[in-house]
């Protein structure tokens, strides 16, 4: 062990623990020595250093004893033969706790890294919501490791550096710990491009400098102003950090000498009306740049950020950034959630900042429960770590925080999920406006919605916050298995038909056969799986009936299913032939697709002919719904034929989807999508068209998806 490290580390605590505080992390430091003897880092340095340096970073957040010990001994019960149950026995249950939440998935074996690196998150989320000390301890890991890299492969230092930049920075971020935020990026950035790091690192060297005069100055003049104003107020320069300015040079094409505003400055008042007071002093001092106030005293960021900033003209021209705060925002923004060990006297403001991320920290776990597989929870939660947020308001005056490019569809999963579930319009400051419309900052929001609407898969095109995606996902999986089992069911029933049988006579014992047979939970599950093809539904009309287990192909084409139309996701029609009522029609059952109804003559039938189960299927006699259909019209190249066209198909009651044209020659191809009730709705419309002089030829277009 290194003494000194470790002698550092209890005279830090020793000065906010008590004495028994003390002893509990003296005896961690022991058996972290003693468990770990003999390991050596990949730098040479014994592996002990590294739990006590972890430690040490934490110290500084005052965090209680409990999260120290975990920390000293948060790589033991993984890299030793230590178990859980030891630490729980020597040092209680919430120390084991905190250390089996920190403790990697190394026992499971995964297909592949993005599934052990995802199950690995959701251990550590899942962990986190219990107790946030987990993820504080796991941030001042991966910073250790991240100062420590130099002495890993170049392959593996990019690999660590890709993940703190994509998920660990972007936590910190979001729990509000901007100096350990800070340095994760700066050091991911240092190991992603060297390159750029150092040229970088070396140019901000000089230009310190270069422009130490000009800070200084802008300095003296800003505390004189204050002063002169009776406003007591604290004064800092502070430099941006290196990630930051590089961030700047590349979304505005900058060269680092047109990176003028490197410096900043920060403002620390007594109370919230100071902070406004010494606004005003400032923009007589020096003009502010048009558009670049923000007021998060007002509206705090959703990680409770809170500070008032402007952007300034300096002397000669230059840019000043400014931020003012009281010194209770300032401790918040530099500690966020570990201010509740680091200062008890804000409490109303640690409470509100505890419960923000108590709700992010459900809506991920939310997310989390319903992703199907490890890279969609990844993709959930890397959007929900890079929200770079605009504030919307309620129709009440309710503020809500989304990422910028959220939609009004987001906005309504924001509000509840049964909001975003039943909903069919929104207006945005009062006016209707289309469901995939981006918010901006301020704007008001309200969401109309109808008892029996359901989300529309559409949407997942262009919603971007976790919670949308996964309940929309979550709600169409919901339909599909709800919808094929009704299917499943009717399948099932006309099986039964078939045999001479009805379904309603099957006991409850047969049904409980079945269901231990097949491993199914519930016979919904069984009707699910015929509606979806997953199995034939004279095979399980068989099995019910105890009649054996097979059936002809022969008896399979007898049974007759009625289409109604209505059946939702269930019961697909093939869009390269697009059935209507009156067509010959015949059914393929998709394994996971449900039914899928064509046209007899269908030609991409005819060519896909293959193991499908195959079902004769009807039109039912009152279908009220319209069905899409393809018209290819080919006209003479005359003025005004389209208006006529289009005024045919209107007066014989039909509504046009979808037009487009190819010129061939003298005559012009039009295709048409129209809406039609049936075949001889479709008929009224091409013997309209036919009256048309210019109209030489009308096809119903097939292979038309």
């Amino acid at each position: 062990m290194s003494q000194a490290d470790a002698d550092a580390l209890l005279l830090e605590v020793s000065a906010y623990l008590k004495s028994e505080d003390v002893a509990l992390i003296q005896a961690a430091l022991d058996f972290s020595h003693n468990a770990h003897q003999g390991q050596l880092r990949q730098s040479g340095a014994p592996y002990v250093t590294h739990p006590i340096a972890v430690a040490r970073i934490l110290t500084p957040l005052h965090l209680d004893a409990q999260a120290i010990t975990a920390a000293l001994l948060h790589d033991v019960a993984e890299d030793t033969s230590v178990s859980i149950e030891q630490i729980s026995d020597k040092f209680g249950k919430p120390v084991a706790d905190l250390v089996d939440g920190l403790s990697k998935l190394d026992k499971l074996k995964f297909e592949t890294k993005e599934d052990a690196q995802a199950e690995n998150f959701r251990k550590m989320l899942m962990a986190m919501a219990r107790d946030v000390r987990v993820i504080l301890i796991k941030l001042a890991d991966r910073l250790h490791n991240m100062r420590t890299l130099d002495s890993v492969s170049r392959e593996k230092s990019e690999r660590i550096a890709h993940e703190t930049m994509d998920i660990y920075a972007p936590i910190a971020n979001r729990l509000g710990l901007n100096d350990v935020f800070q340095e994760l990026e700066d050091l991911s950035f240092k190991y992603l491009h060297p390159n750029r790091y150092a040229v970088l690192s070396k140019a901000l060297k000089v230009a310190r400098g270069n422009r130490r005069e000009v800070v200084g100055k802008i300095l003296e003049a800003i505390r004189q102003r204050l002063d002169e104003n009776h406003i007591k107020a604290e004064v800092r320069g502070r430099e941006k950090h290196l990630y930051g300015i590089y961030q700047k040079m590349q979304a505005k094409s900058l060269a680092f000498s047109q990176v003028l505003d490197i410096y900043g400055f920060r403002v620390l008042v007594n109370d919230v009306p100071s902070c406004y007071l010494a606004l005003g002093v400032l923009h007589s001092l020096y003009k502010p740049f048009p558009g670049r106030f923000k007021d998060y005293i007002a509206i705090p960021k959703g990680n409770g950020y809170q500070s008032l900033h402007t952007a300034l003209f300096g002397p000669f021209g230059t840019p000043i950034e400014v931020q003012i705060r009281t010194y209770e925002m300032n401790k918040l923004a530099e500690s966020g959630v570990a201010s509740h060990w680091l200062y008890k006297s804000s409490e109303a403001q640690i409470n509100e900042l505890h419960q923000k991320t108590h709700q992010w920290l459900q809506s991920l776990l939310e997310s989390l429960s319903q992703s199907g597989d490890s890279v969609e929870f990844l993709e959930h939660l890397k959007v929900d770590l890079f929200p770079d947020e605009v504030y919307v308001f309620s129709p009440k005056g309710k503020i809500f925080a989304m990422p910028r490019g959220a939609t009004t569809v987001d906005f309504a999963y924001a509000v509840h999920t049964d909001i975003g579930n039943c909903c069919v319009a929104t207006k945005v400051n009062s006016e209707l406006v289309p469901l995939r419309t981006e918010l901006s900052n301020g704007d008001r929001v309200e969401i109309i919605t109808a008892p029996h609407a359901h989300p529309n898969p559409a949407w997942l095109g262009y919603v971007v916050t976790s919670k949308a995606r996964s309940e929309i996902r979550h709600a169409l999986k919901t339909m599909h298995l709800t919808e094929s089992a009704k299917l499943g069911e009717r399948l099932l029933s006309q099986a039964f038909n078939l045999l001479g049988l009805k379904l309603n006579d099957v006991d409850e014992a047969g049904w409980e056969k079945l269901l231990k047979e097949t491993g199914a939970k519930c016979r919904q599950d069984i009707f699910a799986d015929i509606g979806l093809g997953r199995r034939l539904n004279i095979v399980v009309a068989r099995q019910l009936a105890s009649l054996g287990d097979t059936i002809s192909n022969d008896a399979m084409g007898n049974a007759v299913v009625t289409i109604q139309g209505t059946e939702g996701m269930a019961v697909q029609f093939a869009k390269c032939c697009r059935p209507i009522p009156g067509d010959p029609i015949i059914g393929v059952i998709k394994s996971g697709q449900g039914l899928v109804v064509h046209t007899h003559d269908c030609p991409t039938l005819r060519r896909g002919r293959g193991g499908e189960q195959w079902l004769d299927v009807v039109w039912d006699k009152n279908i009220t719904r319209a069905f899409d259909v393809s018209l290819k019209l080919i006209v003479a190249n005359r003025r005004g034929v389209l208006a006529k066209v289009a005024s045919a198909i209107a007066e014989a009651d039909s509504n046009i989807e979808n037009v487009n044209f190819s010129s061939e020659g003298e005559y012009t191809a039009i295709y048409f999508t129209l809406q039609v009730n049936n075949r001889l709705h479709l008929a009224n419309i091409m013997r309209n068209l036919r009256k048309i002089s210019e109209v030489i030829r009308i096809i119903r277009a097939k292979n038309a998806a």
